[in-house]
């Protein structure tokens, strides 16, 4: 027999005005976002993509490619043009310029060439998509360390600073081809070899294409820690201090000399206190050298400082603080002389990326997963500023896969539990900005 059951609740006036106070509390809270189904066939072919990912990465990581490799650079560019001639693009190589940039201290004397391929699709989004095949290993580092897997984690030089970029870039390409999805007016590709020692042969293109598109994707690994994108990324100079003096012996006559060691020391000890953690400038000496044997008093003395800024605007500021700083010198008849290198502009943030930076966080929890927004710079610069340097549309940095160790010589490895959900992003992010739904 069945059996029902009548709840009997209290309706005296103090009962209802608590009910009416815990509704009003539940309605005051802000709505738990809703996770949406995966998109298909994006999310099955985000998987069926992982393997051929690796596979890739294997074949990127076996060729060594520092950024003074031109051997190496010119290998590693043909395969990647090859794979972007077979996913359908109208592909060429661009050669590396200085243009107006004049060399800095490290500029190879040969830079790699930059592939660009250019998909025409049916729309009107212009969407460009960058990364670097240049890493700051030398020749020879790749026989002791191999591209190997071990769990979750694949090791290789340069596989997460950036080859495992170029690779998410082609194979969600790869996936977009799959889907014959072309509703994007143009989708362009472009990959330089010069990036690990600042852009100067490549840096005019991808401003003149980040001004040309509406969104810029820059595939930089994201962190191991921190499943993120970055909407800022720091601006990078050097100031490099030359000081002249008087070689003599150092036993002897060391009076008849004038010290460039002693000079140098002076000048790095009277700026050591110009960053200013207010306006995020960052101003660290780390390199210096003086001399050429122990007896002798040194004429020469060099040193390197490292310099950040978040603003175009604090280069002015920090060069100014330098040049009136250095000349207050230490010892007579020394000559110093000071070179001020802007070698990357910041790229700063702006209020276009918060829509579509919380366009991406919609498209991850499509696949259960939290993407976190940074909009503060972490220190690093990338390529992403030049690419935002004349442009005013949203530039999106550290949407490649989640790595670790970049620049270091035996731990630098990739997640490779982030390939599925990066591959994901990547094409949904492409989708929904050429259907206009992140602006």
């Amino acid at each position: 027999m069945a059996m029902s059951m009548k709840l009997n609740v209290p309706t005296s006036g103090a009962t209802r005005l608590a009910l009416a106070i815990v509704l009003l509390a539940f309605a005051a809270l802000p709505p738990t976002p809703m996770r949406a189904a995966p998109v298909e066939p994006v999310a099955s072919l985000a998987a069926k993509e992982k393997a051929p990912f690796l596979d890739t990465l294997k074949e990127f990581v076996s060729i060594e490619s520092g950024s003074a490799d031109i051997e190496g650079l010119n290998r590693l560019s043909q395969l990647i043009f090859d794979k972007l001639k077979a996913l359908g693009g109208e592909v060429e190589f661009i050669a590396a310029s200085l243009g107006d940039t004049p060399p800095m201290f490290d500029t190879p004397k040969q830079i790699g060439r930059m592939v660009h391929a250019r998909f025409t699709g049916t729309g009107a989004t212009k969407i460009l998509l960058i990364a670097h095949m240049d890493t700051v290993y030398q020749r020879g580092m790749l026989e002791k360390q191999p591209f190997r897997i071990d769990g979750k984690r694949a090791y290789g030089l340069g596989i997460s600073d950036d080859k495992q970029g170029v690779a998410v870039i082609l194979h969600a390409v790869a996936m977009l081809k799959a889907m014959n999805f072309r509703d994007y007016g143009a989708l362009t590709v472009l990959i330089n070899g010069d990036e690990e020692v600042s852009s100067p042969g490549s840096r005019a293109t991808l401003t003149k294409l980040g001004a040309e598109h509406d969104a810029v994707f820059s595939f930089e690994a994201s962190l191991v820690e921190s499943d993120r994108v970055a909407l800022s990324t720091a601006g990078i100079a050097a100031v490099i201090l030359t000081v002249e003096g008087r070689a003599s012996h150092a036993g002897m006559a060391p009076e008849r000399g004038r010290n460039a060691l002693y000079e140098l020391a002076h000048q790095i000890m009277q700026m050591r206190d110009l960053s200013d953690p207010e306006t995020g400038v960052k101003m660290n000496w780390t390199l210096a050298s003086a001399g050429s044997v122990r007896n002798v008093i040194p004429a020469q003395a060099t040193a390197s400082a490292d310099v950040r800024v978040l603003r175009v605007a604090d280069y002015d500021g920090i060069e100014k603080k330098v040049r009136e700083r250095i000349a207050n010198k230490l010892i007579p008849d020394t000559r110093v002389e000071m070179q001020f290198e802007r070698r990357r502009p910041p790229l700063e943030f702006k209020g276009v990326q918060k829509n579509m930076a919380a366009q991406l966080q919609m498209i991850y929890r499509e696949i259960d997963l939290r993407l976190e927004v940074s909009e503060v710079a972490e220190g690093g610069g990338t390529d992403a500023a030049f690419a935002g340097l004349r442009s005013r549309v949203p530039v999106i940095e550290r949407m490649g896969v989640r790595g670790f160790g970049a620049h270091s010589n035996n731990a630098e490895y990739i997640d490779a539990d982030s390939i599925e959900p990066r591959l994901y992003l990547a094409a949904r992010a492409v989708m929904d900005v050429a259907q206009g739904k992140s602006r």
